[in-house]
Parts: structure tokens; sequence; C-alpha cells
């Protein structure tokens, strides 16, 4: 009774969207009452006993226990682990459409798993979505025996497999797939001209894994399909001029680090350099230029925001410390860093469509999940998504000591003390894990161990193929490892490694001691580095180091001077004011609202071109999957269209008509794309007129929007005229109607460029720098 009076209370104080599961532990000593007798049935009895409760609808509260009990023995016949109480109280949350949350080592995989099932035994399609390609294979595979005794197919989707494979993969019960590459797939199937060609079908339920990356983190990201063009341009010679710039004197930054622009004196050494020119000249190209290589050369750091590898400039997903796997800048930033770095320039190519990872998961009538951390985004989860947090206690409770904050004078101080902090552990044979912020700064921590003649293992996105293993050790006896982030990994900790006999050994000196090089820009990304210490009620530590020259504090705390301290610091830079403390934290609640504000005004934005694309998708699929087009193309032109029919039949006339008009629709959805994106890039110059940019914007689009159907059809209909059929259907290309050669999808990393009032005050601040310069 205590218990459940402190876990209320503890909800109500935590967060307003915590779910009450009082109704769910009621059933699970009725679970526990069917163990015994469902134990004594065969393989094909348990999976018939399952197969009874096959319906279209919500499990009763009895046809849940039911459920629940058959699952549980699957489960241990399949996997030899039976599930906790509390990874069934996970299974029924995910079931009743909530997002739960599970501490590390808790078996998330295997609730997810069971609750998937249980939504494809209640009659729905379901999409268990994942943070990269190698956890979708590996889940799938895994939990690949449980299905099969619940009689469920299972499937998965990864960037390598075939279009069979994918079909198939689509056409099981459960399908496990990346949200990027699901998100691909559809981009795919949305420019079919053949409905053979599609591979996707609908889903009713997205059960999402790491629900709280891929919700928030992910959301704001835009999967992008591209068709083919030239080889980017890249400015080489941009790149010489703007490297040639000092910081201060000819380039300055805003304080977040997201804008950078050229002082006058800097104008006048970049026109200087290439010819004498007009930068600000009406017809002149070259200041765009110039903005897109400054920023590339100012803002983005090698080793922080990308690491160059095999040649080619691959991003980092600072969430998750690793390649940020086919993403990439807006494609005159991405030319402009890959001209900054002196390596080949990728394809560059206009975008043929779009979508936002949470317009995506928009799509799917049902949303469930489950991750670690997903308390502290309740709100953003209410907000975006109308989901509720579920809060699953551990199975036994969390032991970890936690020390929150080690506050510093300097970064040298600090780095300093980390090291001598690793030191002293090390001697204990206690293993750490070192969570730092960058690659860069991985690397040199690595470096000042070895100094000291200590090994250690890095993990960043330099190696993230090693990844699986290198964390599965960090929790040996005498490891050290040094890793960017912890966020998403997908395997647990175990004290003692992958030997089994010195678990007892390595919690006997504490188990395993998380130490943190600063504060992450989210408070979830520091609890899942801290959770990955005390697992299933192991003992662990943790502690966070900061410095009063963390770009967080600067940034977002800027008042904490040394001089406004109440108490001076050690000799060894250790501040132990609480006051300065509280403003770390602070700094870091600033940064998540700046995130949080990010993510707003990018919904703002593409939920006007979301609800078009769902018009234009529609439209699109009638043409598809119907005879329209054939009937647009015998409206207009009857006398062909008899005598095409005649010669060539009417399925080839038929499809002729549907290539042509789908041409035209397609073609006017990418020129509307592109339309709104200079629109947005341009809108926000309204707000110094006081004008609404967003107001402005829809302004602009929607009247554009509403032409693209009939300008469509209209273009259709003039090729119905010209365009030569044959047996094979119409000859486009003869008419100089060309599709893309070829395509690719990649992901539009965060659009480093800021909009609306916010960017026009910034650009009202340099011009105030300017005119002070001047005089």
């Amino acid at each position: 009774m205590l218990t459940r009076v402190k876990s209320r209370f503890r909800r109500l104080m935590e967060r307003p969207a915590s779910v009450e599961l009082t109704k769910y532990q009621a059933l699970l000593p009725k679970i526990e009452d069917r163990e015994e007798r469902v134990a004594e049935l065969s393989d094909e009895e348990l999976t018939e006993r399952v197969a009874k409760l096959r319906a279209d609808r919500d499990f009763a509260d009895d046809e849940l226990v039911e459920y629940c009990s058959l699952a549980r023995e699957a489960a241990k016949r399949a996997l030899n682990e039976r599930p906790y109480d509390v990874q069934l109280l996970g299974v029924m949350g995910m079931l009743a459409g909530h997002v739960v949350q599970m501490a590390t080592g808790e078996g998330k995989t295997l609730a997810g798993a069971l609750a998937a099932a249980g939504l494809a035994v209640r009659g729905k399609k379901v999409h268990v979505i994942s943070v990269n390609d190698y956890l979708a294979h590996r889940d799938a595979d895994w939990m690949r025996p449980v299905y099969e005794l619940l009689g469920v197919s299972v499937g998965y989707v990864g960037e390598k497999v075939s279009n069979e494979h994918r079909r198939a993969a689509y056409q099981s019960e459960v399908c496990y797939g990346s949200v990027s590459e699901i998100g691909f797939d559809l981009l795919r199937d949305r420019l079919a001209v053949d409905p053979a060609d599609q591979v996707t079908v609908e889903v009713q339920v997205a059960l999402i894994d790491e629900a709280d990356s891929v919700l928030v983190d992910e959301a704001k990201v835009p999967l992008v399909m591209a068709g083919s063009a030239d080889v980017a341009e890249r400015d080489a010679d941009m790149a010489d001029v703007v490297r040639r710039l000092r910081a201060g004197l000819h380039y300055e930054w805003d304080e977040d680090g997201r804008n950078a622009w050229l002082t006058p004196s800097g104008a006048t050494a970049v026109e200087k350099a290439l010819g004498g020119l007009d930068l600000y000249a009406e017809d002149s190209h070259h200041l765009a230029a110039v903005n897109v290589a400054l920023h590339a050369h100012a803002l983005l750091q090698r080793d922080v925001d990308y690491i160059v590898r095999d040649n080619k400039v691959q991003l980092i997903n600072t969430s998750r410390g690793r390649i940020a796997a086919l993403q990439r800048w807006p494609d005159g930033l991405q030319a402009a860093v890959e001209a900054k770095e002196a390596v080949a320039a990728t394809e560059s190519g206009e975008v043929l469509d779009s979508i936002t990872v949470q317009a995506l998961i928009a799509r799917y009538p049902r949303v469930c999940g489950m991750t670690g951390t997903a308390v502290a985004v309740a709100d953003q989860l209410r907000e975006f998504y109308k989901l509720e947090v579920a809060v699953i206690e551990p199975n036994k409770p969390c032991v970890r000591e936690d020390e929150l904050i080690r506050l510093f004078t300097t970064e040298e101080a600090k780095e300093d003390a980390l090291i001598k902090e690793i030191i002293a552990t090390h001697e204990t044979g206690r293993p750490i894990l070192v969570g730092t912020l960058d690659v860069a700064e991985s690397e040199r921590i690595a470096k000042k161990l070895a100094e000291h003649e200590l090994q250690c293992v890095v993990l960043n996105a330099k190696n993230d193929a090693e990844e699986a293993a290198i964390v599965a050790e960090a929790g040996a006896y005498d490891a050290i490892t040094v890793s960017t982030q912890m966020a998403g990994r997908g395997t647990d900790i175990r004290l003692g490694g992958h030997d089994e006999a010195d678990h007892d050994k390595v919690a006997e000196l504490g188990g395993l001691y998380v130490i943190g090089t600063g504060h992450y820009p989210s408070s979830r990304l520091d609890d899942q580095l801290r959770g990955r210490a005390g697992r299933q009620g192991d003992p662990g530590g943790s502690v966070f180091f900061s410095s009063m020259e963390d770009e967080q504090l600067i940034q977002y705390a800027p008042e904490v001077q040394l001089h406004t301290l109440k108490e001076p610091p050690g000799e060894d830079g250790l501040i132990k004011d609480k006051t300065a403390k509280q403003f770390v934290v602070h700094a870091q609640k600033v940064a998540e609202g700046v995130e949080l504000e990010i993510h707003r005004n990018t919904w703002r934005y593409t939920r006007l071109i979301e609800q078009q694309r769902d018009i234009i998708m529609e439209h699109r699929d009638k043409l598809l999957h119907s005879d329209a087009a054939d009937k647009l193309f015998a409206k207009h032109a009857p006398d062909r269209h008899k005598e095409l029919v005649d010669e060539f039949g009417e399925e080839p006339v038929a499809k002729a008509a549907r290539q042509i008009v789908l041409f035209h629709l397609d073609r006017r959805w990418v020129d509307h794309l592109g339309f709104a994106a200079d629109i947005r890039e341009t809108v926000h110059l309204r707000a110094l007129a006081k004008e609404t940019p967003i107001d402005e914007y829809h302004r602009a689009v929607v009247p554009v929007f509403n032409q693209i159907v009939p300008e469509a059809h209209e273009q259709a209909q003039d090729s119905f005229d010209t365009v030569k059929v044959s047996a094979n259907g119409a000859e486009l290309e003869e008419a100089g109607l060309k599709r893309p050669t070829s395509t690719w999808t990649y992901m539009v990393y965060d659009n480093p460029f800021d909009s609306d009032a916010e960017q026009a005050l910034k650009k009202v601040r340099a011009q105030v720098k300017k005119v002070k310069a001047e005089r």
C-alpha cells in the first residue's frame, strides 16, 4: 500500500503526463495464477490458444490476462527468458497506446515484441520503428522465435535489402525497420508510376523503440527523395577566400552559433580577393556563396559536427554521438563543407519529395512506444503526438549513487580533475564509462589517458561499426570506455562483461562508474548516460564534470562569473558554490527550451506542406490505381484515344495516360516544393514590416498550391495530343518529358539557418554593428 502511494505521489510531482497503472497492476496476480497451467501446453496448443484470441478490436481484461500469460510462456520457451511483472506492465501500457518508460536493462526489446505481437493478434499491422538498421535487423531476428510461437509473422527492412524482401517484410503482421528506411520507402512508393513497383502497405500502428529519440530528437529532420542532376557545384576559390578571413575582424557570429556574417572590413576583403566585384550588387550570386562558405568555415567544426572518413564528409548525430547515416546539410552548405575539407563533391539534385519524421509518424492511426527517458519530454509527447507516458518501476530498486555536478573554473582544471578521477578509480579495478560531448573530446581524453599509460576503448562516430562489442564489455573488470553518447546503443552493459564469474567481483567494487565530461543539451541525454550504471539492481555510480568555460554555460548562463561566486574556488579549481551549480542546471533547461522552440517553429511551417502533400498524394493514388487518367485522355482527345486503343489495346493506352498525367502532377509538385522553400527562406524579412511571417508564408503558398492539379491536367491534355504512344506506354523522353535518371534518399540535418523574426532581428543587430563600425 505504501509503495503504491509513493508511486502515485512521484508521478504527480514529476510530470502531469504519467499514466495511472493501477488497473494493469491488478491483472498481474491473475496472469501469474495461469502460469502453471499454461506451462503444460504443447507448442502447438499454445499457438492455437493465441489464435483463438484473434479479433479486430482491443483486448478485454480477461483476454488481456490470457494473452499475457501465453506471451510470458512463449518468451520462456523461445528465449529462455521469463518476462518480469514490470515487463508485462510495459506490454499492457503499449497495448493501451502509451509510451512506457522502462529503465536501461529492464528488457524493453522483449516487452516491445510482446506488445507488437499482441497488437497483431488483435488485427493490427504493426511497424516496430527503431533508430537504426542494425537494431531493426537484430531485434527482428532475436525476437522471431517468440513471434513464431505466438503465430505472428515478422519481417524487417534495411538499407541493403531487395525490393522483393521489402515487399514480403511489409506484408508481415509485424515489420521492423529504422525510422529513416520506412520513411524512404514511403517516399519511393509515392513516386511510383506503376502499382507493381510499390512495396509498402497500409499500417495501423507504429510501436517506437527509443521513442524520445525518434519523436523528439529526430522529429524536425526531413527525409528527402532527390532526383538526378549534376555533381554539386562547389566553390573551392570561395572556400580559400573565407579561410583567410580573421574572426572578429572580418566576420562575427551570434551567441548561439547558428549564424555568421561579414563585417564591413570582411566584405571589403572578400570583394578585393574576388577581383574587385560588388558583393551587394542586385545581380550578384557571390553573397550567397560567401554566406554558406563562411558558415561552413566558422560554425561547423570537424570532429564535432562532422568527421571526414573515406574522403567523404559524414555528419554526426549530436543526440547519439555517431555517424548520421544518409544525412546531409542543404545542398549549398553540404558543398561548402566539402570544399572546406577538399574532399570529393557529392551528388546534388532537386527535391522530388520529402517528409519530416513527425509527419511520418502522424500517418499512423495509433502510436505507442518505449524508452528509458520519456518523462523529461512528456509535455512534448502530449503536445505534438497526443501521447501519454506510463512510468514502469524497475524490477529491482535502483541503488546507483548519483553525484550530480562537479564544477570547475576552467576547461583545463576540469580535465585535469577528470583524468585524476579516472586514474584513482582505475587503480581499484572498477570499470569506468566516460561520456564525452563530441568526437574531438573523446580522442583528447583517450590521448591524455595514454600519456598516463592507461589503455581505453574509444566509442565514437569514427568506429560506430564496432559499437555493440565495445558496449557489451564496458562493465568488465579494469575496463575504461570513452564514448561520445550512449543513447540508442541497444546493448546492455553487464557487470563483468562476457565473464559472468566477474559479476560479483565488479559489484563489490561499486559497479560501473559513469563519468560525464559535461552536460548535454538535454537532461534526457544525461539520464541515458547515467542509466548505463545500476541496471537490474546492480550497484553503480555517476558524476558529471562541468566548467565555467563549457559552451552551454557561456551561451545560456553568461551571468555566472567568477567574481559573482559567494565562495572562492579551491586550488584545484573546484567550485563549491551551490548557486553557481544551479546555473549549470538552468543553462541546460534554457538549451532544452531553445530546441523545443525550433521543433515548434519547424512544425508550424511543415504542417501546411504536409496537409497539401496529403491532398496531392490522395489524388495521385487515385490516378495510379484507377482509370481516372484514361478517362481524362478519352474525354480530351476521343478520336486519338479510339485510334490508339484499336492499335495497341486498352491497357497500353491506359498506362500511357497514367504516365503522362503523373509526370505533370509530379513535376508541378516538385516546383511547388521549391517555391515553398524559397518563400520560407525569405519570409523572415516580412517581420521587419511588422507582418507575421507564418501568415505571410501561408498567404503566398496556398494560392499557388490550388493551381497544381488544374495546371497538371491542362499540361497533360496538351501532351495527350503530342506524346507518342506504343505497346509499352507513353514515350515520354522523346517528347522531352524526362523523369530523373537516378534517385537517392537522404536526411537533411537541422537547417542551421534561423527563420522568422528571430533571424530578422539578428540581421538588424548585425546592421547596427555595421553602422557603428562605419562611424
